[in-house]
């Protein structure tokens, strides 16, 4: 029968730890003891080689806060300064001053922040440790100001290890990963949050922003913190921003980059391209979440309602059109005040496809999606900016008109203000007109198939209706004294 020394050599041997054998053989008997005889030194070798393992991730991308205790093999790309501090002392005694100094580390598989304390944080102050140096730490995670951070227990240098890590001076989305610090990253502002404040578990009163930046790589939501926060009302849709010193966090499965006291967003004199893939409107499948863009044909008014926690809640539906068919978007929150007129052309990304009115399917605009009021793409289907109605509906703006959504030979000429002829009556005229309410709300939008007339009128008008009003004209608005 083999002796209890063969049985931990073996398991030592399977074992990939550098604890050294007389180590694991003591925590094996103290195993042992603890257990009462309720294991034998087999089983006991097997416990601790399992919670040697657990120790042990296969990247920095797997490091977490609830664990315990990790090990794991890193470069250093980056060392801090030695910052010092007072620790609360007893009544009688006076307070001790301690001593801290992060590291930023990186393997092939992320990056993360590292504490040393005291003795270790001076050492490394004092240049026992510089960047490109490749360490074997043990230590304990916590989440920390800036993501995940290791508070080091122990760490050495191998100078037999390499570890292959490119850091970056400057990111794209798709660069970005768990764990990431100091990230630099350029984009263009696809939405704007306004800030809210929160209550912390201190009683202080906390900041919170957010927007959704874009670039040639793919998109990502910027949470701004604090002071930082007044940035997501200060700057407008389409402009080119760099965030500076921002980190990556994780929320429902998605990444986040997130700004604190160190960070910055600032605007940049650069032009960042964001081309979204979006789905074709008659390929839209219900449930799917997917990114959709085309011209605005129709906007109702804004809608509130009472929540059921009592709080108010607010809705506007639009309708965007693209060269394939047409859908109604619901936008919710603040994206109900967001400046989408009729003939803008809007991209919205994270769309929930819903069930809507009579079977239709909806766009559903929540806190995820967001919705970018830009130019067309050149080619986009349906854009032809030179249709005569469009021109018309649209003198003076950079918007194609609704007639670049118009299906080929129909272009529809419908727009916030009504169009103009050379024959328009003088004002102060009474004027009677007929056509198709293509705008509801204030004012409304008539359209006869060759002309639109803005209508101010008290009457309660659906889109699709066709009616006729009555009334002197200013200004080229009908004033309705009679609907019928």
């Amino acid at each position: 029968m083999q002796g209890t020394m063969g049985v931990i050599e073996d398991v030592y041997e399977d074992l990939d730890t550098d604890v050294d054998f007389e180590e694991f053989e003591a925590a094996v008997h103290d195993k042992v003891e603890q257990m009462g005889g309720l294991a034998d030194e087999e089983t006991a070798a097997m416990l601790i080689a399992h919670e040697l393992e657990d120790e042990e991730v296969s990247g920095i991308a797997d490091i977490a806060p609830g664990m315990d205790e990790v090990k794991f093999l890193a470069k250093v790309v980056g060392v801090g300064d030695l910052r010092t501090f007072e620790r609360d002392g007893d009544e009688d005694d006076e307070a001790d001053e301690g001593r801290v100094i992060n590291l930023d580390v990186a393997d092939g598989t992320g990056q993360v922040r590292i504490s040393f304390w005291d003795r270790m944080a001076q050492s490394v102050a004092d240049g026992e440790v510089e960047v490109g140096d490749v360490l074997r730490i043990k230590g304990r995670p916590q989440e920390g100001y800036s993501g995940v951070e290791v508070s080091v227990d122990q760490a050495e240098i191998d100078e037999d290890a390499e570890v292959d890590v490119q850091i970056q001076d400057t990111y794209r989305v798709d660069d970005l990963s768990l764990g990431l610090s100091d990230v630099n990253l350029q984009g263009l502002v696809l939405s704007t949050d306004t800030v809210r404040t929160f209550e912390r578990d201190d009683g202080s009163e906390g900041r919170v922003s957010n927007l959704t930046l874009g670039d040639g790589t793919g998109r990502v939501r910027v949470t701004l913190w604090d002071e930082k926060a007044d940035r997501a009302e200060e700057l407008d849709a389409d402009t080119s921003v760099e965030v500076v010193d921002g980190y990556v966090r994780e929320r429902d499965g998605d990444l986040e980059l997130h700004v604190g006291s160190r960070g910055a967003v600032e605007e940049i004199d650069a032009d960042v391209a964001y081309d979204p893939e979006t789905t074709d409107i008659d390929a839209l499948e219900l449930g799917e979440t997917a990114d959709i863009a085309g011209g605005v044909i129709e906007t109702d008014p804004k809608r509130t309602f009472d929540r059921d926690d009592g709080s108010e809640g607010q809705v506007r539906n639009v309708r965007i059109k693209d060269g394939t068919g047409d859908i109604r978007v619901a936008l919710w929150g603040e994206k109900a005040d967001l400046d989408v007129d009729l003939a803008d052309y809007v991209v919205v990304t994270d769309a929930e496809i819903q069930e809507g009115w009579q079977d239709d399917l909806e766009a559903s605009a929540g806190w995820r999606a967001t919705v970018t009021v830009t130019d067309p793409p050149e080619g986009a289907a349906g854009t032809d900016a030179g249709a005569s109605a469009a021109e018309t509906t649209n003198s003076g703006g950079d918007s194609p008109g609704l007639g670049a959504f118009a299906d080929d030979g129909a272009a529809a000429s419908t727009g916030a203000e009504a169009t103009t002829t050379d024959a328009d009556p003088a004002d102060g005229e009474t004027v009677q007109f007929t056509g198709t309410v293509v705008q509801a709300g204030n004012p409304v939008v008539l359209d006869d198939g060759t002309e639109t007339r803005s209508v101010e009128t008290d009457a309660d008008l659906r889109l699709g209706e066709e009616v006729t009003v009555r009334g002197p004209i200013h200004d080229g608005r009908i004033d309705a004294d009679e609907v019928y």
